[in-house]
């Protein structure tokens, strides 16, 4: 690709880390307009609506270099802008603790959510916090885009309850007669675990017809909370962390658009992937995340690692992980939080483990620990955490990054520790942690090395080894057999986890093509 003079040539791109090239890109670029700086994300401007639902930073982030009107004091009529994109996320404690996000095209005065027990008592107001985003123009490749993110932390919510709410600013009124078919609802997680609940997951989305019809299927599941596992609307086409100053910001608004039907009323827990680096925000490449989203304080940096953070809903802890960081494939990131993430995670998962109230562990990150698809396995991924998901039982590790649906056996010690065929049972103690690649978001798919079958409910092959390979250190692949990979569909898909508690615990697995026809299905069990 060539790369216009506002860009990062190619051959310093490849030279360079996230950090270099967002250094490369704002000194270009330091005479053009500037709405978030390393400086924002540094001071905390950009940070997760962890605190109180009060105290709104309407406008700091906007503050600029040059002179230009901050948002906050270049308004549109209220009445003539819509809200759209909605999307909800857990605080660190989904029984009391959620976050609404959405976006407007224009900036506004005012910003708030309404919120109340019934849709037309929307009594408690809670201010917004502005987040937003100036992405300068390339020649020849993209328009300057001005985006506004908005975000309020509702606490102190009663476990259990289902909640009415609507986004507004002055001019648009949610309560209002002529807006009130904008209110929508979400439920807080139960104060103790439930007999059963059902949450869903995949990677890879971006947006396009076959993203939009996983999204209307997995919403018929009625899942509490929904896990996507890094690559989430591909704003960036590359996806190597070299060239991330080319990338489409307004591809974000069509994802959140996309999403909202789901994302208004469940959960939509996002981590990183290699797409959403994007360079020209911040050093790392995450302050577009970080205006965009609002995800759990897990006691984690969530101003540097937006994609790092764990909750625990009923009897299962979720533990979303980012693994650019750890990633040998793809090293623009690699080792940017100097070790800081693996030992949060040993941490995090311990204190899971010890848990009487948490009967399983489940971590979602983007990069495979285990695939035999294009990308295959991520030597990094193995190295730093796989001896920590064994120390601590994981139950269920879930991926994306390679666009299919591809499921191991039982892995203890990186060999089969028990065969899991569709139907299969496993208890993670005895036989070791199933991996699965829940890739299949709606991105356009990926295949499996030539000559390997397809293999699934209602289509199995014959169980034999592939012969595939993982990411070394030096970036050089190095061949293996794959004796683990059980099950493998090239299709769009997606994993609805049906986790039940009481006197015998148990995770029903299954995925689902977006027909809505199941491809797979296993159960873990502790002690079965």
């Amino acid at each position: 690709m060539e790369i216009p003079h506002f860009g990062i040539p190619p051959e310093l791109a490849g030279r360079m880390s996230m950090a270099e090239q967002h250094e490369y890109l704002r000194t270009r670029l330091s005479r053009r307009r500037t709405l978030v700086t390393a400086g924002a994300v540094a001071s905390g401007l950009l940070t997760g609506c962890s605190g109180s639902s009060s105290g709104s930073r309407s406008g700091q982030a906007g503050a600029t270099a040059t002179g230009s009107p901050s948002p906050s004091t270049s308004q549109a009529p209220g009445s003539l802008v819509t809200p759209f994109g909605r999307h909800l996320a857990f605080g660190a404690d989904p029984r009391t603790q959620m976050r609404i996000s959405w976006q407007v095209p224009l900036a506004v005065r005012k910003p708030y959510v309404r919120v109340g027990l019934r849709p037309d008592d929307l009594g408690r107001k809670v201010e917004a916090e502005l987040r937003d985003l100036h992405t300068p123009e390339l020649k020849g490749i993209r328009a300057a885009v001005d985006q506004y993110y908005l975000h309020a932390a509702l606490d102190g919510l009663r476990p259990g309850t289902t909640y009415y709410y609507g986004v507004g600013h002055e001019g648009f009124d949610p309560a209002s007669p002529r807006h009130r078919s904008t209110v929508t609802s979400f439920r807080t997680a139960p104060a103790s675990p439930p007999g059963r609940f059902v949450f869903t997951a995949f990677g890879d989305q971006g947006v396009g017809d076959e993203a939009a019809l996983n999204d209307r299927t997995l919403l018929r599941r009625k899942p509490a909370f929904h896990l996507h596992a890094g690559d989430i609307c591909y704003a960036d086409p590359t996806g190597k962390g070299k060239e991330s100053d080319v990338f489409d910001a307004s591809q974000w608004d069509r994802f959140l658009k996309q999403t909202e039907p789901v994302a208004r009323a469940v959960p939509w827990m996002v981590t990183t992937g290699n797409h959403d680096m994007e360079a020209w925000y911040s050093p790392d490449g995450y302050g577009g995340q970080l205006a965009r989203f609002s995800l759990p304080d897990s006691g984690f940096d969530a101003r540097t690692a937006p994609g790092v953070y764990a909750f625990t809903y009923g009897n299962v802890g979720v533990v979303a992980l980012d693994a650019n960081d750890v990633s040998y494939e793809i090293p623009a990131n690699l080792g940017y939080t100097e070790g800081r993430q693996t030992k949060w995670l040993d941490g995090k998962l311990g204190e899971l483990r010890s848990s009487k109230d948490v009967d399983f562990i489940v971590v979602f990150f983007h990069h495979c620990a285990y695939s035999t698809s294009t990308h295959a396995s991520d030597g990094g991924v193995r190295a730093e955490w796989l001896p920590l998901f064994a120390r601590h039982e994981v139950d269920l590790v879930i991926n994306g990054h390679n666009h299919v649906y591809e499921r191991t056996d039982a892995i203890r010690n990186g060999e089969v520790g028990r065969p899991v065929p569709v139907g299969g049972t496993t208890d993670p103690r005895r036989d070791g942690i199933v991996y699965v690649t829940a890739g299949g978001g709606g991105k356009e798919l990926y295949g499996f090395p030539d000559g390997v079958k397809e293999s699934y409910e209602g289509n199995a092959a014959d169980h034999e080894p592939v012969s595939t390979f993982r990411w070394t250190k030096s970036r050089d692949t190095k061949a293996e057999s794959a004796q683990w990979s059980r099950v493998r569909y090239r299709g769009f898909s997606f994993l609805s986890v049906e986790a039940e508690s009481g006197a015998r615990p148990r995770l029903k697995v299954s995925a689902l093509a977006s027909s809505g026809e199941r491809i797979d299905h296993f159960e873990v069990r502790r002690g079965a």
